[in-house]
C-alpha cells in the first residue's frame, strides 16, 4: 500500500545469495524493514521459480506446535488426513520449484529450525527466505544482516541537496507527504531532518512512526522531543501487529525474548553512548554480585545480544567495536533506572575511561601515538560522557585527572571547543589551590592559547604559578613556564619567550618528562625562527627530529619539520622549505592533527606564492582558510610574527588575481573537507594549476574528477582509485558523489558510458 524506498542493494544481494543457497535469513533489530524487503525480494524473485511464492507469517502464531497448521495454511495444504501436518506439506511441495518466505521467527526459532529442516530434507527445488532477530542456526543457513537505511553523517552544517540522497531521508519525506502534504528538505530544516533521521537509527519504523507526528510538530520540534522517543512515537497504523504501532511495543517484543542476563546486560551496555570494545564491556558491565558474575560471562551473553540484533558489531579495525541504536540503548536507561544500579556501572564506566586515557597520556612519546589519537577519537563519546558524569557527580578530582589526560585529545586531536568548555567549567567547581587545579588550569591555557585567547590564557597561567609557588611544586612551575613562554611568543616577546622556554625545558629534562621536553622544544625553535635566529631553529627544530627518531614518535617530529620549513622560508631557500612542510604535512594523513596540517598547508602556499605560482598558491590558500573555518581558529593565533607572514603572502597574491578568482579566495569552500583539503596539498606541487575546470560548457568535470572517472569507468572500486591516486578513500568517495551529481547520473556503469559517448 506504500512505495517502497531504496534498498537497492540489499535487494540484489538478498536475490544474489538466494541463487547461491537454499535457505537466507535476513537479520536486523526490529523495525528495520526485514518484513518489507522479503516482501519486495520475493515479488522481484516470482518469476524464477516455477511455482511461484508462499508466504508464511509466524507473527501472531504463539505456540510453537500451531506453526506446522499456520504453514500448510499458508501454502495451500488440502489434506484433511491425520497424517502429521509436516508430511502433509512435504508430500504437497514434492517436486515443486518455489519460494516459501517464514516470516518473523524470532520467538519460535527452535520450530522454525526444525520446519526449515524438514522442508529442504526431500524438495530440492524449495528455497526459504526467512526473517528473523536471530539465525536459525539450520546446516547450510546463509545469514544477510539487514543495516538501517543509510543516515547523514555528522556534520556541522547539512545542505538539502546532498541530504535527499540518503534512503532515510526519503523515507521520512515520503510519509510525512502522507499527512502534512508537500513537505520539502530545505537548507533551513535540513539540519533537523538530518539530526531525525540520525537519531532514530535510520530505522524505518521508526522513521514512519516520526513520520506521523510532523502533523503538528516541525522536524526542529520534534527532534527536541525526542528525548522522550516512546511516548512521542505511539501512533502507528491501527492495521498493523500490535507491537508495530508503537516504538515501545516494538522494543518489548525485544525484551521479552531474552533471558534474565540478556536483559542485565542490555542495561549496562546502555551507559555507551557511543560505541564500545570488548575491554570496556567486560570492564564496565561484570558485576560479582548478581547475574554477570565473571568477564567470560559478558563476553557469552555479549553474543547472545548479538544474535537476537540487539547490538550491532563493526569489524573494520583491528578489533571489534559493538553498538546499540539508539532506541534500544534509551530503552536499556530505562531499565538500568528501575534496577537502581545506574550509579555503579556510570562509575565503573569513568574509572575504565580515566585509566584507559592516563594510560594513554603516559604512553604518548611512543610510535603509538597515532594509534592512541585514533583511539581517543574512536572513544569520544565515552570520554565525554565519563568526564561530564563526574562533573555532575561532583568527582572532581577524578574529573580534573580526567580533563588533564585528555590534553592531547584536545589539542592533537582538533577537540579545542569541546576541551575549553569542560576545562573552564571544571574550574568553575574544583575549588582551592591544590595540584589538581594548577594542572587543569596550564590544560585550560594551553586550549585558550591555541584558540587565540591570549587573555584568557593569561588569567589561567596568573593563578597557576600562585598554585605551583604555594606548594612549592617544581613540575607544576615548569608547566607553568613552559605555556607562559608560548603565551609570550604568541604575543610577539620572543626574546622572553626563548629565555622562560629554556627554564621549562631544563625542569621538564631533570623531573623526567621527555614528551612536555620536546613539545617545548619545537616551540622554542618556533620563537628563535621569529626571533631572526634561523640557524637556531634549524638547529633545535633537528635536535627534536632526531629525539622524536628515537621514540618513533610522530607528533612533535611533524611541528618540528613545520618550525624548519618556517626557517627556511625565511632564509630565502623554497626548495627546502616545500620539502619540510610536505613532511609535515605527509605525518598528519595518518595522524590527522589538524592545527599542524592548517598550517604546514599555510607554509605551502607562501612558498608556491614566493615562486609566483599563483593559481596553485590561491588554491592552497584556500585550503588553508577550509581548515582553520573547521577547526574554529585562525593562524593569527599563533603570534603576530606568523600572522604578518601569512598577510603579507595573501596581499601579494589577491594583487595579482583576477576578480573572480580573487572572490573564490576570500570564500572557502565550505564542502572542502580537511583530507581534501591536505590531498590537495600534497598533490601535484610542481603544477601551476591542479584541479582547475575543463571548459564548462564541454564538461564539467574537474581534471581530478575526471581522472577519477576514467578509473571507475575501468571497473576499478573507490578503494582501488584511492590507492592508484594516492589519496584517501573519503576524498575518492566525495569525487565519485560530486561526478554522479554532476552528470545527472545514478550509476558508474553510466558513467562509463558518458565517457565513452565523449571519445571521438
Amino acid at each position: 500500500m506504500t512505495s517502497f524506498i531504496g534498498r537497492r542493494r540489499e535487494i540484489d544481494e538478498a536475490r544474489a545469495r538466494l541463487q547461491q543457497s537454499r535457505l537466507v535469513t535476513l537479520v536486523g533489530p526490529g523495525g528495520v524493514g526485514k518484513t518489507r524487503l522479503a516482501e519486495e525480494v520475493s515479488t522481484r524473485s516470482a518469476r524464477a521459480f516455477r511455482d511461484g511464492t508462499r508466504w508464511i507469517d509466524l507473527a501472531s502464531v504463539r505456540d510453537p506446535d500451531a506453526l506446522p497448521s499456520a504453514a500448510a495454511a499458508a501454502v495451500g495444504v488440502t489434506d484433511q488426513s491425520n497424517r502429521p501436518m509436516v508430511e502433509k506439506i512435504r508430500d504437497h511441495l514434492r517436486s515443486r520449484n518455489m519460494m516459501i518466505v517464514l516470516d518473523n521467527c524470532e520467538h519460535l526459532l527452535d520450530a522454525s529450525a526444525a520446519f526449515v529442516l524438514n522442508l529442504l530434507a526431500d524438495d530440492p527445488e524449495i528455497r526459504v527466505l526467512a526473517t528473523s532477530r536471530e539465525r536459525l542456526a539450520v546446516p547450510g543457513e546463509v545469514i544477510f544482516e539487514l543495516p538501517p537505511l543509510s543516515t547523514p553523517g555528522p556534520s556541522a552544517t547539512y545542505r538539502a541537496d546532498e541530504l535527499r540522497t540518503f534512503e532515510s531521508v526519503a523515507l521520512l519525506l515520503e510519509r510525512a507527504r502522507a499527512v502534512v502534504g508537500e513537505l520539502e528538505v530545505t537548507d533551513h530544516n535540513a539540519s533537523a531532518i538530518a539530526q531525525l533521521c540520525i537519531q532514530l537509527d535510520g530505522i524505518p519504523l521508526a522513521i514512519e512512526l516520526a513520520a506521523v507526528r510532523l502533523r503538528s510538530l516541525s522536524p526542529d520540534q520534534l527532534v527536541r522531543r525526542l528525548d522522550n522517543r516512546f511516548a512521542l512515537l505511539n501512533v502507528g497504523n491501527r492495521t498493523d501487529l500490535p507491537r508495530q504501532q508503537t516504538l515501545r511495543a516494538l522494543i518489548d517484543w525485544s525484551y521479552d525474548l531474552c533471558s534474565t542476563p540478556e536483559r542485565t546486560l542490555w542495561a549496562r551496555l546502555s551507559v555507551f553512548p557511543g560505541s564500545f570494545d570488548l575491554e570496556a564491556a567486560e570492564a564496565v558491565c561484570a558485576d560479582p554480585t548478581d547475574t554477570v558474575p565473571q568477564a567470560v560471562d559478558v563476553l557469552h551473553v555479549l553474543d547472545q545480544l548479538i544474535a537476537k540484533s540487539l547490538l550491532s558489531v563493526d569489524r573494520s579495525g583491528a578489533s571489534p567495536r559493538f553498538t546499540q541504536l539508539m532506541t534500544v540503548r534509551e530503552y536499556g536507561q530505562e531499565l538500568m533506572h528501575d534496577t537502581g544500579d545506574q550509579d555503579s556501572v556510570y562509575r565503573r564506566h569513568r574509572n575504565h575511561y580515566l585509566e584507559r586515557s592516563e594510560r594513554y597520556a603516559r604512553e604518548w612519546l611512543s610510535p603509538r601515538q597515532s594509534e592512541l589519537l585514533a583511539q581517543w577519537r574512536i572513544d569520544h563519546a565515552n570520554v565525554m560522557a565519563a568526564l561530564d558524569w563526574s562533573l555532575r557527580e561532583r568527582a572532581l578530582d577524578e574529573a580534573a585527572r580526567l580533563a588533564v589526560a585528555l590534553r592531547y585529545h584536545w589539542i592533537a586531536g582538533g577537540n579545542l571547543a569541546t576541551g575549553r568548555l569542560r576545562l573552564e567549567r571544571l574550574l568553575d567547581r574544583l575549588e582551592g589551590r591544590r595540584r589538581e587545579r594548577g594542572n587543569v588550569l596550564w590544560v585550560a591555557a594551553w586550549t585558550a592559547l591555541i584558540q587565540g585567547d591570549h587573555d584568557g590564557a593569561q588569567k589561567h597561567l596568573d593563578e597557576c604559578a600562585d598554585i605551583a609557588g604555594r606548594l612549592g611544586d617544581r613540575r607544576l612551575q615548569a608547566n607553568h613556564d613552559h605555556w607562559a613562554a608560548l603565551h609570550l611568543l604568541f604575543t610577539g616577546k620572543t626574546a622572553d619567550a626563548i629565555a622562560l622556554f629554556d627554564d621549562a625545558i631544563a625542569v621538564h629534562r631533570a623531573t623526567d618528562d621527555p614528551a612536555a621536553m620536546l613539545t617545548a622544544q619545537f616551540q622554542l625553535a618556533m620563537a628563535q625562527a621569529y626571533d631572526g635566529r634561523s640557524d637556531a631553529a634549524l638547529a633545535t627544530s633537528a635536535d627534536v627530529i632526531r629525539v622524536a627518531d628515537q621514540h618513533g614518535e610522530q607528533w612533535n617530529k611533524a611541528y618540528a619539520l613545520w618550525v624548519a620549513s618556517i626557517a627556511h622560508y625565511h632564509r630565502g631557500s623554497p626548495a627546502s622549505a616545500t620539502d619540510h612542510a610536505r613532511q609535515a604535512l605527509d605525518i598528519q594523513r595518518e595522524f590527522k592533527d589538524k592545527i599542524c596540517t592548517a598550517l604546514s598547508i599555510e607554509m605551502l602556499a607562501w612558498v608556491a606564492e614566493a615562486e609566483k605560482k599563483v593559481q596553485r598558491s590561491a588554491q592552497l590558500m584556500q585550503a588553508a582558510r577550509a581548515v582553520w573555518q573547521r577547526l574554529g581558529t585562525s593562524v593569527a593565533a599563533f603570534g603576530p610574527h606568523i600572522a604578518a607572514d601569512s598577510a603579507g603572502a595573501a596581499q601579494r597574491l589577491e594583487s595579482v588575481l583576477t576578480a573572480s578568482a580573487l572572490e573564490e579566495l576570500r570564500s572557502p569552500s565550505p564542502s572542502m573537507t580537511i583530507d581534501e583539503a591536505m590531498d590537495l596539498a600534497l598533490d601535484n606541487p610542481d603544477a601551476n594549476v591542479d584541479d582547475a575546470p575543463r571548459s564548462a560548457a564541454d564538461n564539467p568535470l574537474t581534471r581530478r574528477e575526471q581522472e577519477v572517472a576514467e578509473l571507475i569507468a575501468q571497473g576499478l572500486s573507490n578503494r582501488v582509485v584511492a590507492d592508484k591516486l594516492v589519496l584517501s578513500r573519503r576524498t575518492i568517495d566525495g569525487h565519485v558523489e560530486r561526478i554522479l551529481n554532476k552528470l545527472g547520473l545514478r550509476s558508474r556503469t553510466q558513467v562509463a558510458l558518458w565517457l565513452q559517448a565523449r571519445r571521438p
